[in-house]
């Protein structure tokens, strides 16, 4: 019988995600299936642009929330993509701190979200991680924030602007 594969830690060792800092997120669908929405315009006058799916309005419903429920975090931009999601998250001071590393503010929005959406839609189809990057500079968040609004657009990059 072969051994277990030990499954790979993504996080950061010894960092505290409660901690008050910008962080960029990715969480994508399992085995990339567009099931978020679709990709739309492109045309000359039409910027492409996302048009969600009932998968993707639980998405963005519950993202809308999460501003209002949890105090001292912000979800500055986000895009809903066909087959995952990118977050710009902002920890403030008032964040309130945990005991834990599996508590911690970030895994507790992203496990937030997949569970309210399974709920929703009745099965899970999320990738199990996902993926966080820790913004450590005023350019480095312009970089991400200008990635974020510009990512529809690049969805079809190969089709439309070739």
């Amino acid at each position: 019988m072969g051994e277990l594969r030990q499954r790979k830690n993504i996080r950061l060792k010894g960092y505290d995600y409660s901690s008050p800092a910008n962080y960029f997120i990715t969480i994508c669908v399992k085995e990339k299936h567009e099931m978020l929405g679709e990709i739309v315009g492109g045309a000359v006058l039409c910027v492409p642009h996302i048009e969600l799916s009932r998968i993707g309005e639980c998405v963005n419903l519950y993202l809308k929330q999460t501003n209002n429920i949890l105090q001292g975090v912000t979800i500055e931009k986000y895009v809903i993509m066909p087959n995952h999601v990118y977050l710009l998250i902002v920890l403030n001071n008032g964040t309130q701190r945990t005991a834990s590393p599996t508590k911690a503010i970030i895994p507790r929005i992203i496990h937030g979200m997949k569970s309210f959406t399974t709920k929703q839609i009745g099965f899970s189809f999320w990738q199990r991680s996902y993926h966080d990057h820790i913004i450590r500079d005023k350019e480095e968040y312009k970089k991400i924030s200008e990635y974020i609004d510009t990512n529809p657009a690049k969805w079809y990059d190969d089709i439309y602007f070739v």
